[in-house]
Order: C-alpha cells, then structure tokens, then sequence
C-alpha cells in the first residue's frame, strides 16, 4: 500500500490506544496521523479533544481517506467484525487482539488472500519483542526444532514477586493489576488463556500449524502456592508459566503452555517481572535467544508503530510455512514428567501416573514427582481443579519410556501398587 501518507482510524483509546497516540506524535517522520478514534463511552473524560472521537465504527471503516485500522479493543467478537469489515474494504489492519486472531485465524487468512490487503500483529504476541516478524523471515528456511518461552508478562510478573517477594498469589495479582500489567479480566492471563492464543498464534508461523487452542494442553498459574515457590527454591529452581512448541522425533509436534520449573543454567530462569522471553532452536543456526518487555503501554505501541511502519513498503505476512505445508501434525503422544501439590489427597488422580518417583504427605499440602502421559492431561481437568498443582520439570518432555528404570517400590509407597 505505497502512499506518502497514512491515514488511520484508531479502534479503542485504553492503555495501547493511549499508548500508540503518544508515540505517533514523539515520531513524525512516520508521517503518519490518527484521523479518527473509536470509543465505545464517549462521557469518559480524556485527555483530548472530544473532536478527535467517535462512537460510529463505520465512520472510520467507510471513510476512504483512511487507509490504516488499527484495532486495539479488548472485545474479540467486536475485534474482528472490524477487521473483517475493513480488510473487506481495502484497508490495511494493524491489531493486538491475540484472542481475536487465534479463534479466526483461519477466516483472516482467507480475507487477507481474497482481498490482498495486509494484515499486521506483531503487538499480540510478546508486545514489544519482534518475534512473529522474525519467525516468519529469519526461519523461513531453517527449519525450527522447537520454541520455547515465557509469553504472558501478567504471569511472570505475579510468579516473580511471588518467588522473590514472597508476596501471595492474590496481593501479587492486585499489584500487577495496579501497574497496568493484567488484562481486564485477570482470568485471561491467570487462567492461561492469553498465553495459550500467542502460543496458537505462534504456531502458525513458527510451525506452519494452524490450530485453536482446545487442540493442545495449557493452564494457568492460578493455583501456584507459596508452598510451591518454597520446594522450588529447595530445588534450585524459578517457577515460570512456559509456552513449548517441539518437534517430536516421529516429526509430529508436541505444544502446551504450563507452569514449569526452570533451572539456573536456563536463559529462562533470569527473565523476572513483566519481560518475555523466547529461545528457538533450528536445524542450523541452532539457538537463539529474544528477551523484551511484554506488558505496558509503550512496549505494546512500539509494536503498534513497527507494524504501522513496516505498511509503508508494502510489507505483509507470506505464511510460506502454511502455504508449503509438509505433514506437521499437533499429537500428544509423548510423556511429560511432572511435580503436583495437592492441599487434599483425595484431589490426586494417582492412576493416570506412569510411574511415581517421589511422594511426601504432609498436613495440607502434599506433594509428588512423576511422569504422565500428555494424552492424559489433554483428556482429564482434575489436575486444573483448586487445590491442586501441576509443575511440569526442566526437561519435561520423554518421548519414550525404559519401564526398566521404573521402581516398583516407588509406587508401593505411593500406593498405587
């Protein structure tokens, strides 16, 4: 969309929306200008003029001297009725609704292709790290084994004054919410909802998979106790909410998002507060490791801008990994070794367990390491329910398993022989 201007109609004047009007003005060689903004409560008191607003969506999306939407709403339903509308149009869309994307990845892709209009979201993924661009260019031949990271700034922020501060669970969430780093519904970071439509994201252009989030395991941290961080630290260990993608050696791909311990040699281990962080590993170029801000106003609007910029020559997503699909399959077919705490015994579904390593009762918490299998997780909730934790391990993948390292002792004290 070559043109010496543009022209944008700005959907959502929250914390980004704020955030991307304050860069744009720090920023005028962009040569770029909100020409209308769109807000759903036009007696909320701003800090502009009341000129610069709306409540019309089609005043934006009819106007032909736009040529930009950027869409930063927090309803994924309204979200996409505007993108659809606007790439139907002939509009450019830059957005950062992650849940939007994931639930409609597929009806975008085809409106991108039918319409040849860009569409741009860097801002849903890791807010200001540049990692869709970069897995979509820089890994467009080498082929990634796998991806790994801490992609929700909320969570990392809340585990992390957890484990430092020893802060618990809900003052830690209340804190994150005061500084702007959690969604409006808390339940969306919380729950793991936010990770898993990046991780969703991600696949698509990391892997070439286009799936929804009900297609692979994930959960939250809602349910991390103090007692956790307490045998983590006996341990060595951080706990963080990590999103994996991995190739498997059958070629199939093993993804989740779920609370992990991470060991002091990890690049993870040392990524505290609001930052994310992502290492891919590829075929040749082996690891690589991004780290950078993924809560806020102006992180998130960075990415905004680069999006906004980057329409300027015309730039667009090629999905080369989608359209060139080889038989990259999503499976649950591997094991995963896990630490549960549970505040009740009765919680704890020892039959699902391989194998059982440890076991330690104690009054009101008691804990276990062993290993499941992931279609176990995929297909039973009892592990999400409250009281009840599950930490997956450094290297919590196990694709096959030596039955001959299993010790029947172990499990006759678990009780489960």
């Amino acid at each position: 969309m070559s043109t010496n201007q543009l022209n944008i109609g700005l959907f959502g004047f929250g914390v980004v929306g704020k955030g991307l009007y304050d860069v744009l003005h720090s920023t005028p060689t962009l040569q770029s200008s909100i020409k209308k903004i769109c807000i759903k409560n036009a007696s909320k008191k701003r800090s502009i003029a009341p000129e610069n607003f709306t409540t019309e969506a089609a005043v934006l999306l009819n106007d032909t001297n736009i040529n930009v939407i950027v869409e930063l709403i927090d309803d994924a339903d309204a979200a996409f009725e505007i993108v659809k509308t606007a790439l139907q149009n002939g509009k450019a869309v830059v957005s950062a609704n992650k849940k939007m994307i994931a639930e409609h990845f597929e009806e975008l892709l085809a409106l991108q292709e039918k319409h040849n209009t860009p569409f741009l979201y860097e801002a849903s993924c890791c807010a200001s790290m540049p990692i869709i661009r970069n897995l979509e260019e820089y890994y467009d031949n080498d082929l990634l084994q796998s991806i790994r990271g801490i992609i929700n700034g909320s969570t990392n922020f809340i585990l992390s004054k957890i484990f430092d501060e020893q802060l618990e669970f809900n003052a830690a969430l209340l804190l994150a919410q005061q500084l702007g780093f959690a969604e409006s519904n808390p339940k969306l970071d919380i729950g793991g909802f936010d990770a898993a439509n990046k991780l969703a994201i991600l696949l698509a252009h990391s892997f070439g998979v286009v799936a929804k989030t009900n297609a692979f395991i994930f959960n939250g941290i809602e349910n991390i106790s103090l007692n956790d961080a307490v045998v983590a630290k006996e341990k060595h260990y951080a706990i963080k909410l990590v999103a994996n993608a991995q190739k498997l050696a059958n070629g199939k791909l093993a993804a989740f998002v779920l609370p992990q311990f991470v060991a002091e040699t990890d690049d993870l281990y040392h990524v505290k507060n609001e930052f994310n962080a992502v290492t891919t590993e590829s075929t040749f170029s082996d690891k690589h490791f991004f780290k950078g801000k993924g809560a806020g106003a102006f992180p998130t609007a960075s990415a905004v801008l680069s999006d906004i910029s980057a329409l300027r020559y015309d730039y667009k997503y090629e999905y080369k990994k989608i359209h060139h699909q080889t038989d990259t399959v999503l499976s649950n077919d591997f094991y995963l070794k896990v630490f549960v705490s549970v505040d009740e015994i009765a919680k704890l579904n020892k039959e699902d367990f391989e194998w059982i390593e440890e076991w330690h009762n104690e009054l009101n918490f008691s804990w276990l390491t062993g290993v499941i299998h992931a279609d176990k997780l995929f297909n039973t909730d009892w592990w999400k329910q409250a009281g009840v934790s599950l930490i997956l391990y450094p290297d919590a993948i196990i694709e096959n398993i030596d039955y001959k390292k299993i010790s029947k002792r172990s499990l006759e004290l678990a009780g489960v022989v």
